[in-house]
């Protein structure tokens, strides 16, 4: 379970720091329902802009926000149902959508998951500890502007090959910024770069590693897990069937919501995907790859592997295609004409790359399944295009290896035929007792032998039925010391 014990004088040190920063933590239970959120927060919001440095915004760590730049309000699970005529299928595919969380991605819940548990019990002290977020993109991000609306200083590391626009905004939030070497697949150069930090500056630095923190997890098990279930609740007709969720793997906080599914929705399954170039629990591969958004070659701590049904790998190429099919003129012009609604179309920029890695991969689950009209699959787009304008640019200048130039209609019809319409269903294996195991026990490697975890533990995560449970029933605990830390500020009252 996680660490939930008090360290007094820091919280005194905690608790004082947010009553001069003015700042108000949000439950759990306010994320999932904002109905709850005080009127005054309601209130300073309407003049708050999505991704400014405001407090209050902690109280848009929320899959309901408004989707508005300014001033928005909140409403229900932002959500986008995709057409057959454009995945080639006939089920129904419905997205969560992230771009209208702060930071234009939902990593800042994981981050709040992280962060917040250790504030509110005075583990983390923002006047001597620095948060150190370790990722491949979006947590750093999200832990940095969570850190900074927290009142705490943020140090965040990525590899050197990530998005310019990553390392543009992080440079303007976190006070400190380390480029390991790499892509998207170097996980273990940012662990061995937390071990250095931690030799070098002590216990002034606080690791929250969001391949291993259960906040993470926690979070996505019950903020994005309620949000789907509500999203089914009002999207199944009589006669539909959720038949799964679908989505990429990076840190596995995301996939943490199939637990929850599985709970709900027993029968349904839970499918984990990952890049082709670097297939780890396909294959136990390796490799490097272009889907921002997911990290490899390990299995991350937090992935309850006994509940993954099927695992399944994406083509890079057809990720980045998509990308410029989705956003070039001559690509949606296209789209219209093959049928899409073009309402959609002009939406289409809402899928960041790993978004799209998780549409092809529910396209393909469906097509695996034989799934049809009735049948329903959920899956995540976690950020959007806004977040990739320089790719973009680099396909059409021609970077890493593409032909470049203007995408023309013929550059549309193929991409749309090969990678969409004709998505299929190499790559996926549906996984058994000892299918699940063979990935369970990659964990070893990483965490055991590396990274500082005990074989007790990691046999524990298979074999105790109540390990993740157990994680899960403490959330009730975690809004009872928010809501504890929130009455020992005294700003409450006036929020």
């Amino acid at each position: 379970m996680m660490d939930l014990s008090i360290n007094e004088e820091q919280l005194k040190r905690t608790v004082q720091r947010a009553r001069e920063r003015d700042i108000v933590i949000p439950t759990f239970a306010q994320m999932k329902d904002p109905a709850l959120i005080p009127d005054g927060v309601k209130a300073r919001l309407k003049k708050v802009g999505l991704w400014d440095v405001d407090s209050r915004n902690l109280f848009r760590i929320t899959w309901k926000n408004e989707p508005e730049a300014q001033g928005g309000g909140f409403d229900g699970v932002n959500t986008i149902e995709l057409p057959s005529s454009l995945t080639g299928v006939p089920a129904r595919i419905i997205a969560l959508v992230g771009k209208w969380f702060p930071t234009g991605a939902h990593k800042v819940g994981a981050t709040f998951g992280c962060l917040v548990p250790r504030l509110v019990t005075g583990q983390f002290d923002p006047t001597y500890h620095k948060a150190v977020w370790p990722s491949t993109g979006n947590f750093c991000r999200g832990g940095a502007y969570d850190a900074a609306l927290l009142a705490c200083e943020s140090i965040a590391i990525l590899p050197e090959e990530m998005s310019r626009e990553r390392f543009e905004w992080l440079s303007k939030l976190a006070g400190e910024v380390i480029a390991t070497p790499g892509c998207e697949s170097n996980v273990k150069e940012i662990f061995d770069k937390c071990w250095e930090l931690k030799e070098t500056r002590g216990d002034k630095v606080f690791i929250f590693n969001q391949f291993e923190e259960f906040g993470n997890y926690l979070w996505h098990y019950e903020i994005t897990g309620h949000a789907m279930e509500e999203v089914l609740r009002q999207a199944l007709g009589p006669r539909d069937s959720y038949r799964g969720v679908v989505l990429t793997t990076g840190s596995a906080g995301t996939i943490g919501c199939g637990d929850y599914m599985k709970q709900i929705y027993p029968t349904g399954k839970v499918a984990a995907s990952e890049a082709l170039q670097c297939p780890t629990l396909l294959l136990n591969g390796f490799g490097g790859h272009r889907i921002e958004g997911i990290g490899d070659k390990h299995v991350p701590w937090i992935h309850n592997v006994k509940n993954t049904d099927l695992v399944m790998a994406i083509d890079d190429e057809a990720c980045m295609s998509i990308a410029r099919l989705f956003n070039e003129p001559a690509g949606r012009a296209y789209l219209v004409e093959q049928g899409v609604p073009e309402a959609l179309v002009m939406q289409l920029d809402l899928l960041g790359i790993s978004s799209i890695a998780n549409t092809l991969s529910a396209i393909k689950f469906a097509k695996w399944y034989e799934l049809g009209e009735n049948d329903v699959v959920l899956t995540v787009f976690t950020d959007s295009m806004e977040l990739y304008v320089s790719r973009l640019q680099e396909l059409r200048n021609g970077a890493g290896g593409y032909t470049g130039g203007t995408y023309t209609e013929v550059d549309a019809a193929a991409d749309y035929h090969r990678y969409l319409l004709g998505c299929a269903t190499d790559y996926v294996e549906e996984l058994g007792y000892w299918d699940r195991r063979r990935i369970h026990n990659l964990k070893y490697y990483t965490w055991v032998e590396q990274q500082g975890k005990t074989y007790e533990e990691i046999q524990a995560q298979w074999y105790q039925p109540d390990y993740w449970t157990d994680f899960q029933g403490q959330i009730a605990e975690i809004d009872a010391l928010i809501e504890q830390f929130n009455g020992m500020t005294g700003l409450l009252k006036e929020a």
